[in-house]
């Protein structure tokens, strides 16, 4: 049987996992945490070499587990990666990391983020990228550290973004990959270069860059070393791969017009394919991030929540479940024991309404002082109206994202959903009536990894094309209509919670 091998670098830990190519089903996979650290408060930053040990161990952990399946390390095609966006790997002329990775979380640089605006014009920013400067995004990081930490600046030889650092250490090649390098805030989103004038603007030394390579494309083999470290036969292909977003609309078959994805993670996204690099420009910023695709030739549309499935898991962990809860639904989960309290509410949680903004707000508002809560409490209000209100919430924020993308002309036919969230029928059916479309889930459990998986195959022969890879291993699975009732109801409350922001933003947008 030939294998695809997935490598999903994420913020709390690294997958790895093998598909059968004829059919995309999983073979094997392995998971392997790391940690995050917050040295001052609003920062985030990693270890680099702790990616990759995890990385190595995921790897052996994923061939054990193939190997008692009857697939071996030597039926593997190619391998692909995917990762978080936007952070910072400084290399040394050596290429030995020089401090810790400034991951995307981080919320250090917004002095950086306003220099820069300043200085090319807010207008003439967006035209240069396609987005704004974010402090979430790569180049303020790095002007961040030449900044305030010059000596290690004056040494930096090479940027990387985190993906792209494992594949240096899979194969010994410096580059970095178009779907990633959108997020920089250096690349020409349009054009898929590093924007010269954008860099001579802010001082960048163009040597620093990498280069840009295609997703679907073969950017290097595996090493001797390797090898010796994982199991994985020396030689084998390894993609460009793809940024955790743009992996995950390629691993749920999101690579044609009409294909949107809503992802309920930690974070929450809606996607949505685009054959023309589009910009948002019903204001003076951007309200959704346009970014080039892991597909080739392709686009896509993004908005943001920042706290969906975080919303949910601050509620498990800070106002937990009643005792008969426990005693009555025992064996499930604590998220399927809360989507059952949630359900014996109505729809609207009878006038209470949840702002999902425990991180602040990327999508509409670009706020990152923005700050969540209940709004509407009165005494018959109990846990389950508290626990359902979450859930609406982050699906009107989600709506938020939709309609935006919406305005953009983008016709959508079919929105699929992923992530954790989109296990709970409760949760799909919610986010089904607030946006008022159809929403199916797929066949693909691994998300990012399987997409990164699939542009493996592409790169290695597998597969002819991305599309006919999508076609040859994405199946629709449940469907979730919308309720006429419910969606009436759900219009009314999204009309009160539109409102919420700006009413109440001069008393908690008011940083602590």
């Amino acid at each position: 049987m030939q294998a695809l091998l997935g490598i999903d670098l994420g913020t709390t830990g690294v997958k790895a996992a093998l598909f059968a190519a004829e059919d995309g089903h999983v073979l094997a996979s392995a998971f392997v945490e790391y940690p995050l650290l917050h040295p001052h408060p609003g920062w985030a930053e990693q270890h680099p070499e702790d990616w990759w040990q995890a990385t190595i161990i995921a790897l052996r952990r994923c061939f054990a587990g193939g190997l008692r399946h009857g697939i071996a390390p030597t039926d593997i095609r190619g391998v692909g990666l995917s990762g978080q966006m936007h952070g910072v790997v400084l290399l040394d002329a050596e290429h030995q990391v020089l401090r810790p990775c400034i991951i995307w979380a981080d919320q250090r640089t917004e002095a950086q983020c306003q220099w820069m605006t300043e200085r090319l014009g807010a207008g003439h920013l967006i035209e240069l990228v396609s987005n704004p400067a974010l402090p979430g995004f790569s180049a303020p990081k790095v002007l961040w550290v030449r900044d305030n930490e010059p000596e290690i600046f004056a040494r930096t030889r090479t940027i990387l973004l985190p993906k792209d650092y494992i594949r240096y250490r899979l194969t010994g090649v410096i580059a970095m990959e178009i779907s990633d390098a959108a997020g920089t805030c250096l690349l020409n989103v349009k054009e898929g270069t590093w924007s010269q004038e954008m860099l001579e603007a802010i001082g960048c030394d163009p040597t620093l860059l990498p280069p840009v390579i295609a997703a679907d494309a073969t950017s290097g083999t595996s090493t001797d070393e390797v090898a010796s470290l994982t199991g994985l036969p020396t030689g084998t292909p390894v993609a460009g791969g793809g940024a955790d977003n743009a992996c995950g609309a390629v691993g749920n078959g999101v690579v044609r017009p009409g294909l949107a994805l809503v992802s309920i993670g930690t974070s929450g996204v809606v996607l949505a394919h685009a054959t023309t690099p589009q910009v948002d420009t019903s204001g003076p910023i951007p309200r959704v991030h346009t970014f080039n695709h892991a597909a080739p030739h392709a686009w896509y549309l993004m908005g943001v929540t920042q706290a969906a499935g975080l919303s949910l898991r601050w509620v498990r962990e800070n106002i937990g479940l009643p005792e008969q809860a426990l005693e009555r639904w025992s064996g499930l989960d604590a998220y399927d024991l809360l989507a059952r309290e949630a359900a014996g509410v109505p729809p609207g949680s009878d006038g209470l309404i949840f702002l999902p903004y425990l991180q602040g707000e990327r999508t509409p508002h670009l706020d990152a002082s923005a700050r969540g809560g209940w709004i509407g409490l009165v005494a018959s209000h109990d846990r389950r109206h508290l626990i359902r209100a979450v859930l609406e919430g982050v699906a009107f924020s989600l709506k938020d994202c939709f309609t935006i993308i919406g305005e953009q002309g983008l016709e959508l036919e079919q929105v699929r959903a992923t992530g954790g969230g989109a296990k709970s029928p409760l949760w799909r059916q919610i986010i089904a009536d607030v946006l008022g479309v159809e929403l199916v889930t797929t066949n693909v459990q691994e998300g990012p990894a399987f997409g990164a998986a699939l542009l493996a195959g592409v790169a290695s022969g597998v597969y002819p094309s991305v599309e006919q890879a999508c076609e040859a291993t994405v199946r629709v699975g449940e469907r979730t209509e919308p309720c006429p009732e419910a969606q009436r109801i759900y219009a009314q409350s999204y009309e009160t919670y539109r409102a919420l922001y700006p009413a109440l933003k001069l008393v908690i947008s008011r940083p602590p």
